[in-house]
């Protein structure tokens, strides 16, 4: 890894994580292609989902380092892939080791941009993954609790986090958690909407996986968020279908401590709509294993909170100024922890997670 200090490839705006992240891939003599986002960020600035091949397009053995999914988690995500495009010794493993590494930088480059988790459409990404020609997903413990997960005022009042409360003490935590980030489709002003149609960050996604995955025999892909878990521990979220030939891979890769949404081991609900499995169907030639690296930052019902109140300014457009202001610093501090120790944490962990893969996807 490189001497120069961590936090260097950190940045403080989009615009300065995307200059980081192209100017490494320059250094690195690789070449990128842009996919222009169809708004401007919140300082005037292009918008794009870049991304940069390291390895030879007919590779057998492939893998995707993403980051942005959500947007504004996105500060954490460059950083990492910066990193990896910077360290020598990685990228000289994943040569010998004939595995080519694509990175996708800004899966969601309006939400990282504007500091917000979801797209222009309001949508999160990871909830957007669909056949939209089917009948969507119903989430009712959602529906009951809409009106007190973003309320008509902010802050909430007493009445409205009573009603959370109550839910949670009938059901228990998880139950409350599940509710409210699972993904929901009835709600367009909520929080954790999975749209009504594919986004263009769901789109252009899938066209990049038709580019450069079709060819492929083995498929890696270490999708890069924060937000849930311990500070600065990054947690190996099982990335794929309920596939116990797939989740034996992952373990086998990336440790046992290797978590699952579908058997309650991860700090993360059961999601709909995920967009992981997007490479099952435009890579199906693919043996497929992936994780979400998930770096905490702070508890559950705390990001939460920040998620409801930029929601709230969402709808509220003419909120006062420094209301705004303030939510939208809560907003990027919910999933930025900007601290060399937790930037240092989020790098070695990162580092061993892209070892982790290469000597995987080597495996004949």
């Amino acid at each position: 890894m490189s001497t120069a200090p961590i936090s260097q490839n950190f940045s403080q705006t989009y615009k300065e994580a995307r200059g980081k992240f192209l100017a490494a891939a320059d250094a690195a003599r690789l070449d990128v292609h842009s996919h222009q986002h169809p708004m401007l960020g919140r300082d005037g600035e292009l918008l794009a989902m870049d991304v940069v091949r390291d390895g030879p397009a007919d590779a057998a053995s492939l893998l995707i380092v993403t980051s942005a999914c959500h947007g504004v988690e996105g500060f954490c995500g460059s950083g990492v892939q910066t990193t990896l495009l910077q360290d020598k010794s990685w990228r000289e493993a994943a040569a010998d080791a004939r595995v080519a590494v694509l990175y996708i930088h800004a899966l969601n480059p309006y939400g990282f941009s504007w500091w917000r988790r979801t797209t222009q459409e309001n949508v999160d990404l990871n909830r957007n993954f669909h056949d939209f020609s089917q009948p969507l997903p119903r989430n009712a413990a959602y529906d009951a609790l809409a009106s007190a997960i973003v309320p008509a005022s902010w802050p909430p009042s007493e009445d409205n986090d009573a009603v959370l409360h109550a839910y949670g003490k009938a059901h228990g935590m998880a139950k409350l958690q599940e509710a409210i980030s699972g993904g929901q489709y009835g709600h367009p002003e909520g929080i954790f909407y999975g749209g009504r149609n594919p986004t263009w960050s769901h789109l252009t996604l899938r066209r990049l996986l038709q580019q450069h995955a079709t060819h492929c025999a083995q498929l890696g892909w270490i999708d890069l968020h924060t937000g849930l878990g311990p500070s600065g521990v990054g947690e190996r979220i099982f990335a794929c279908r309920d596939d116990a030939a797939a989740l034996q891979r992952a373990r086998a890769w990336w440790g046992d401590k290797v978590t699952s949404i579908y058997d309650g081991s991860s700090t993360s609900a059961p999601l709909k709509g995920l967009m992981w499995l997007a490479a099952y169907h435009e890579a199906p030639q693919a043996e497929y294993t992936g994780i979400a690296l998930e770096y905490g930052t702070l508890p559950i019902m705390d990001m939460i909170a920040a998620l409801r109140a930029d929601q709230w300014i969402q709808n509220h457009p003419d909120a006062p100024a420094a209301q705004r202001q303030l939510i939208k610093q809560q907003t990027r501090d919910a999933f930025y922890t900007d601290t060399d120790v937790w930037k240092r944490q989020i790098i070695e962990q990162a580092l061993d997670a892209a070892h982790g893969a290469v000597r995987g996807l080597s495996v004949r």
